[in-house]
């Protein structure tokens, strides 16, 4: 992750308190599960770059420090490793350090031990027994008890730097946790983090409250009191602020609390750029008006977005360009706004999740300094460099269900908070190829319609994180009322998920999906063809492209 973009955004009351996580990302893909796990033991955990350094973490003081597992052997050439300082820093804050996996590695090499590749290596399920007759991690009375933890590691510890020792081993030997009390660090071979770690939570626990004397204090009103002093700290009591509301449950939360914190100063537009789904436009504005309550202003630059999109089919080059548009209409709406109130906004406000910034950051280890993305989002990859406005980003450290949490704090209906996320780019991410091609985002906004009210009709819609229907660009053979047929095919893709990082793909009953592709079928003029996406993530992302 980009631990300075992160770092910036934290409040300043929360970064220097005594309960404050910093978790270090050396690339592991479960990295962002230690951040929700230790956040929903009410602690706060702030994720950064495992290589970052340490000028981005000035006047943060930590009470623990994690190392996250990752991909890389410690022996790699450019394996990623502490910042300069890190080990002197930690000891300054009186910090715990506890590696996982490559963490752990790391910490022992770095102290003077020794770590090898395995003989044989460790993935999957494993059991792993206490051996110490007392442990911290593992509290007393443990010894000779087993538990089933999940291991992925090829390297393993052979020699351990003086003043530790060995508290847990797995099954077949290999070195599984690693205490130095005195000094305060610990390691675990294992991720703690992940279901498939039976006692992994029990033992996060243990060492947040048992070991770290943490206090379980962290709760979402602190973070709504203290994103509004933030937010008022930033903009000047005579400053106006523009904020992008796409009808979604993220602007929709930001805008809420920046209305909170600046009052009328604050100047919401709502773009209607072609790419919308099925009477979206209309839905979402009569929501802001009736039940938020918030002053919107709704332009439509359709025309504007499609004639740009005209050609492209390259899914980044689209992400790119409807990210200048939104900045280009804002910079307009910015301009006529100064003419009627005599002062020109300064800020854009808007609703970039924590998921936006670690899927937009570089891997640690990579060697980059931008991100090999596995996308980029309008909202953090697509914005002109030479962008007029600056931007204010209140959720940038929240998961999608904290900021559901900081939504009903603000008074925000629990039927919206509910909506399923919906893509920055809109459609164009959901049409495969050139949008502008015939009728595609038509026919893709009434499947799409189909699916979604079968689904809220079935009663499933709040059991889903996503669901949505996908165009595809090739024609399939089909026979519909004894014709012959050549027409395009669709997809539909429901998921289930905590946060949107990782998600499994929704089990429909077979008589639910028999009926929605008959109704797509016999209502849909041009599709012939109903496939469903049954892939999780990973090895898939959430959309398409």
């Amino acid at each position: 992750m980009g631990s300075t973009a992160a770092a910036s955004v934290l409040p300043v009351s929360a970064g220097s308190g005594e309960n404050l996580i910093l978790i270090l990302d050396y690339g592991s893909q479960y990295t962002h599960l230690i951040t929700r796990r230790v956040r929903q033991l009410g602690v706060l955990s702030l994720c950064v770059s495992g290589t970052a350094p340490l000028a981005s973490l000035e006047g943060l003081r930590p009470r623990a420090v994690i190392l996250s597992g990752g991909p890389h052997s410690v022996h790699a050439a450019g394996a990623p490793a502490f910042p300069e300082g890190f080990l002197d820093f930690a000891a300054a804050a009186g910090a715990h350090v506890l590696g996982v996996c490559y963490g752990m590695q790391l910490l022992v090499q770095s102290l003077g031990g020794a770590v090898v590749p395995g003989e044989r290596q460790e993935y999957g399920k494993m059991d792993v027994e206490v051996t110490a007759a007392s442990s911290a991690l593992y509290g007393e009375a443990e010894t000779g008890k087993r538990q089933t933890v999940w291991m992925s590691h090829g390297d393993e510890v052979v020699r351990l730097p003086e003043g530790f020792e060995v508290v847990a081993r797995s099954v077949q030997g290999t070195v599984a946790a690693i205490e130095y009390r005195e000094k305060r660090f610990y390691g675990l071979q294992y991720h703690p983090e992940v279901t498939h770690s039976a006692q992994g939570m029990e033992t996060l626990c243990r060492f947040l409250f048992d070991v770290c004397g943490i206090k379980a204090d962290w709760k979402m009103q602190d973070v709504l009191d203290e994103e509004i002093k933030t937010i008022q700290s930033t903009v000047g009591p005579d400053e106006h602020v523009i904020c992008a509301l796409s009808g979604g449950v993220d602007s929709t939360v930001a805008a809420t609390l920046v209305h909170k914190a600046i009052g009328d100063r604050l100047h919401c537009v709502f773009v209607d750029n072609g790419l919308l789904r099925y009477k979206e436009r209309e839905r979402v504005m009569t929501t802001f008006e009736s039940d938020l309550h918030l002053p919107v202003t709704c332009v439509d630059a359709s025309e504007q977005f499609l004639s740009k999109l005209k050609g492209v089919e390259d899914p980044e080059q689209k992400r790119k360009i409807i990210g200048r548009e939104f900045i280009a209409v804002f910079d307009e709406f910015a301009h006529k706004l100064e003419q009627k109130i005599g002062k020109r906004p300064e800020f854009l406000v808007q609703g970039t999740l924590y998921p936006d910034v670690i899927e937009s950051c570089p891997p640690p280890g990579s060697g980059r300094t931008h991100s090999h993305t596995i996308k980029s989002h309008h909202n953090v990859g697509g914005l002109p460099k030479d962008m007029k406005l600056k931007l204010i980003e209140p959720l940038k450290l929240l998961f999608k269900d904290e900021v559901r949490k900081l939504g009903s704090i603000l008074n925000v209906p629990d039927s919206f908070l509910k909506r399923h996320p919906f893509p920055g780019p809109g459609l164009a991410v959901r049409v495969l190829g050139d949008v502008t091609q015939g009728n595609a985002l038509e026919v893709l906004r009434q499947v799409d319609e189909i699916f979604v009210q079968a689904i809220k009709d079935a009663g499933l819609y709040d059991k889903i994180w996503q669901a949505f229907a996908v165009f595809l660009p090739v024609q399939t053979v089909g026979v519909q009322g004894d014709q012959r047929t050549h027409s395009n095919a669709v997809v539909l893709r429901a998921i289930t998920s905590e946060d949107g990082m990782t998600a499994d793909w929704y089990y429909f009953d077979h008589a639910f999906l028999v009926d929605v592709v008959n109704k797509i079928c016999n209502n849909v003029r041009g599709i012939n063809r109903v496939c469903q996406d049954i892939t999780s993530k990973p090895p898939a992302t959430v959309e398409w492209e």
